[in-house]
């Protein structure tokens, strides 16, 4: 792909040809042969990188990062590097903006994401700060910024960040630059090496809510539509706001008691958009009060209208601020906010599931996977605690023994010895491997089917 020549007078020189079959020459004057075999590799990998249009790897983009300005001006001229002047002259500000707005393909929840980490970086860096000037030493030192307290530049307070939000932050920041990196804005990634940035679960902040909690918040509510909400969340286990707003009167199946949960936030997984999830007893009661209310102007419009109509009219303002209303409600319950207000509540929903029913239908009707779940919502309760110190706890290992005898054991006994009553083994005895015991006062010699 490259290969190195040398002139009598010692000047090396690399030649090459890229995708258009043109043969290009790079002079690099009098350098010492090792130096000049690493330039050629070099070389190699960035004529593959443009032939295949991927980015960079990141042993070859600390090395450009690197490169004194004439080497470097030499394989920008000859169309390898883009030009020192166009990475020098983008900015922080004008690239976030250019690179948020190009990004149609997220949705306005990740958009803002995105818009709270430029808002992190600019106010540290500075509007006009060079993309190409900012080194991971840099942003090592943003990652603290991130962590601690002290004043915008507007004179308000700001306040540290959590772990999982600075992790999130650091997260979103590499990729805004992997994808400079990728458009040859700047030569190596500042955040491309930084470590733990990925999110991790916090059992700190998990809270169990308890039916009796969530009886007096729901007393609390102001009305019907807010009640649902709550019971959506707490007994239906969604996603709140986005899976409760989507939900259509067309998507309750009053008939088979199941309604169809559409999720926007896994919509772009192949087959998960949406999931089947039973109307629970816990919840038919709120669903139908909202119904009562909604049914007259439901069904008063035209057929294809009435499956469209939304279950919940309120409170679908985009600046609708949930959480704020839900505080208020639940200091007028009595009770103290707790962490992750509806997260929190879908956890402890997840974790009842678990508790009653297979953990692949828990997590189905949930929609996310058991390891999902198992990482971030499934919590052991005080209920655990009862049921395995409560006496009847005593009863599941020695049934569990009595069954575990195997079949041949079984038939080699004469069958009189597995019939015994409890006049012959003592009060509350069973026979001997009775696989089916039977109570004190049962018949002599009767077996159960």
């Amino acid at each position: 792909m490259a290969s190195l020549s040398k002139d009598p007078k010692g000047n090396v020189t690399i030649q090459f040809s890229a995708g258009d079959r043109r043969r290009r020459s790079i002079r690099l004057g009098k350098i010492p042969q090792k130096v000049a075999k690493t330039i050629k590799d070099k070389v190699e990998s960035l004529i593959a990188a443009a032939m295949s249009q991927t980015s960079w790897d990141t042993e070859t983009a600390t090395w450009v990062g690197k490169l004194p300005p004439t080497t470097y001006d030499k394989l920008a001229k000859v169309g390898l590097l883009p030009p020192r002047a166009a990475t020098e002259s983008t900015t922080l500000a004008a690239y976030l903006v250019t690179y948020i707005q190009g990004r149609s393909d997220v949705k306005r929840g990740t958009k803002n994401v995105y818009r709270h980490t430029q808002d992190c970086l600019i106010e540290y860096f500075g509007e006009s700060r060079p993309l190409q000037a900012i080194s991971a030493g840099d942003a090592d030192e943003w990652r603290r910024w991130l962590a601690t307290s002290g004043k915008w530049s507007d004179g308000s307070i700001r306040k540290k960040l959590g772990d999982n939000t600075v992790r999130r932050r650091c997260g979103v920041a590499r990729q805004f630059f992997r994808a400079a990196l990728r458009k040859h804005l700047i030569t190596v990634n500042p955040f491309g090496e930084m470590k733990g940035i990925s999110v991790r679960s916090n059992r700190e902040r998990d809270y169990f809510i308890t039916r009796e909690d969530a009886a007096k918040v729901i007393d609390a509510c102001p009305d019907a539509q807010w009640r649902l909400l709550f019971a959506l969340s707490r007994f239906g286990g969604l996603r709140c706001p986005s899976e409760h707003l989507a939900l259509t009167w067309g998507d309750i199946d009053w008939a088979a008691k199941r309604m169809v949960v559409r999720s926007p936030k896994t919509e772009h997984h192949e087959g998960q958009g949406i999931r089947i999830v039973p109307i629970f007893p816990e919840l038919k009661p709120y669903l139908d009060d909202v119904w009562e209310i909604a049914e007259e102007v439901v069904t008063s419009l035209a057929p294809e209208e009435q499956s469209q109509a939304y279950v919940i009219t309120r409170y679908r303002d985009v600046n609708a601020n949930l959480r704020t209303q839900f505080e208020r409600i639940i200091a007028r319950a009595g009770l103290k906010p707790w962490p992750k207000l509806f997260q929190n509540l879908r956890a402890t929903r997840a974790t009842e599931l678990a508790a009653e029913y297979p953990s692949h239908v828990a997590a189905d009707w949930m929609g996310h996977s058991a390891l999902v779940a198992q990482k971030h919502y499934w919590r052991t309760t005080d209920a655990d605690f009862e049921k395995a110190t409560s006496p009847k706890a005593l009863q599941i290992p020695v049934q569990s023994a009595a069954v575990s005898v195997g079949m041949d054991e079984f038939q080699e006994e004469p069958m009189a010895a597995f019939c015994g009553t409890s006049a012959e083994f003592g009060v509350n005895q069973y026979a001997r491997r009775d696989s089916n015991p039977q109570p004190p006062g049962s018949k002599p010699g009767a077996l159960s089917s």
